[in-house]
């Protein structure tokens, strides 16, 4: 079943990128393995992904350790040559300041940093060892007070300038989620917010930030239509969850 979810998941990234003249190769598939087990994550793999999603920080820092055939020697937090690293994660849900040693520890990328104290209790781990941790801004585009992240253009500018100044963090993009709903305007005003905030701090001088995480299974064609360069895929590569299951039955 995976591996045909992810073939499906490809056409339709490369049919709506020939639909738009845009390169698919600009596009970063990343399968959301939330609350499922290793063996559904080694299956993605041997279907050619290399690029895993967690939300929560422990649920990630478990996985991580119980893969070590997929991870070179040095690729834990504290060592400088990571070159050898199959596996790329992406921590892509809420973060707690006491649990940002794990996102630190074990993710290339955390793309949901909302605040100051967050960004530097980050840093403040990626320097404690060596590391350069690549962040992305979450950005609430569709103001929902259910949503985390950042809504005041003022305040998104002045933490892309402290992150800037972080010597332990690299600032590479925004991330946002789109309105849980079935008006696709919505949706696409949404992820057309996300493009031009990037295409606005960037004309303030922040020319490094290039990626725009946005686009889930229910969105992610429109998501590409608007430039999104990181897609969030889960239920469409996994199936649905189960979360009446426990996902450690699985190790």
């Amino acid at each position: 079943m995976i591996a045909g979810n992810i073939r499906k998941v490809k056409e339709r990234i490369e049919n709506k990128c020939s639909e738009i003249e845009r390169d698919p190769a600009g596009i970063k598939l990343i399968a959301v393995s939330k609350n499922f087990g290793i063996d559904a994550i080694k299956k993605a793999y041997d279907e050619g992904i290399r690029d895993f999603g967690e939300n929560r920080a422990q649920e990630l820092d478990i996985k991580f350790s119980r893969m070590p055939e997929f991870v070179s020697s040095k690729s834990k937090a504290g060592d400088s040559d990571v070159s050898g690293r199959n596996i790329v994660w992406h921590f892509i849900g809420n973060l707690q300041r006491n649990k940002v040693r794990f996102a630190v520890d074990c993710a290339d990328y955390i793309h949901s940093v909302d605040s100051l104290m967050l960004a530097a209790e980050i840093n403040k781990r990626a320097g404690a060892v060596n590391k350069i941790q690549k962040v992305l801004l979450q950005i609430n585009t569709s103001e929902e007070d259910t949503k985390s992240g950042l809504t005041n253009y003022s305040e998104i500018r002045d933490l892309a300038g402290y992150c800037n100044e972080f010597p332990s963090v690299e600032l590479i993009g925004l991330m946002t989620i789109g309105p849980l709903t079935n008006d696709m305007e919505l949706v696409r005003k949404s992820f057309t917010r996300l493009r031009k905030l990037k295409n606005r701090l960037n004309g303030d001088n922040f020319a490094n930030i290039k990626e725009l995480s946005m686009g889930m299974t229910s969105d992610f064609e429109i998501a590409i239509e608007e430039g999104a360069t990181m897609l969030r895929v889960g239920s469409a590569i996994f199936g649905e969850r189960d979360y009446s299951k426990d996902w450690r039955e699985s190790l």
